[in-house]
């Protein structure tokens, strides 16, 4: 989409709508983003040919979910489960509000945006479109060596829903890097994966993941890659 193109006032209203629901992190991606030759993942595009906007719709998730990791895992759980609980809320009320204004809008799932375990392919673990690259390409954050979206605010502590719309939403301006400048010379999130799926080569072993969480630990998550990271739970007093 061209700038004359956007709907600057609906884009401040469904901002200011998604902050009064009580979200911590918004923006709007362009679905262009994922013809990049850099992206690998599914293009949503192919899903919804109309598609103009992607509206992101970010909650932290408390740091007392993490704290007694690698104990306390159906806490853990649970607390990321309320989070999806809540995105699922908000943003049904914005796909509402959008068709209100004569437009289409969908809800991708909160969890499609970690390799879709629940939604996505079973065999490449890949889900309709990632969600993270689509946060970071807002301008959100960046990513982290773990494969996590990160913000400068909560880390990898942050769970993400997203609206598929063909409203022509202004978006925002992706971020200057891909990894954050803390990752650079840090191995934390490496070191304490317990199925050692994250590799100091940059890759990561999606089944290696999967199979820990739904064989390993029965369903639960596992959380250990953001317990480690010193941008996400460092601080125990803070936010």
């Amino acid at each position: 989409m061209k700038e004359n193109e956007w709907d600057k006032n609906l884009t401040d209203r469904i901002s200011t709508m998604v902050k009064e629901l009580g979200a911590d992190i918004t923006g709007v991606a362009d679905p262009q983003v994922f013809t990049n030759p850099e992206y690998q993942g599914n293009n949503p595009l192919t899903l919804l040919p109309s598609l103009k906007s992607i509206i992101l719709i970010g909650v932290f998730i408390p740091k007392g979910a993490f704290l007694p990791l690698p104990g306390g895992r159906g806490l853990y759980t649970n607390t990321l489960m309320a989070g999806t609980a809540t995105l699922r809320v908000m943003a049904y009320h914005v796909a509402r509000e959008l068709e209100r204004e004569g437009y289409i809008a969908t809800i991708a799932p909160s969890e499609g945006s970690e390799f879709g375990y629940w939604y996505a392919d079973k065999n490449t673990f890949m889900a309709d479109f990632s969600m993270k690259y689509a946060a970071y390409s807002a301008g959100l954050g960046s990513f982290g060596k773990n494969h996590l979206f990160i913000s400068d605010a909560f880390g990898s502590r942050v769970r993400f829903t997203a609206i598929l719309t063909d409203a022509p939403l202004q978006p925002g301006t992706r971020s200057e890097t891909f990894i954050h400048q803390a990752c650079m010379n840090c191995s934390a999130c490496i070191d304490a994966c317990p199925p050692k799926a994250l590799k100091h080569d940059g890759t990561i072993s999606r089944e290696g993941c999967a199979k820990y969480m739904f064989e390993t630990l029965g369903g639960l998550r596992c959380g250990m890659c953001i317990r480690a990271c010193p941008l996400s739970c460092q601080d125990e007093k803070g936010v």
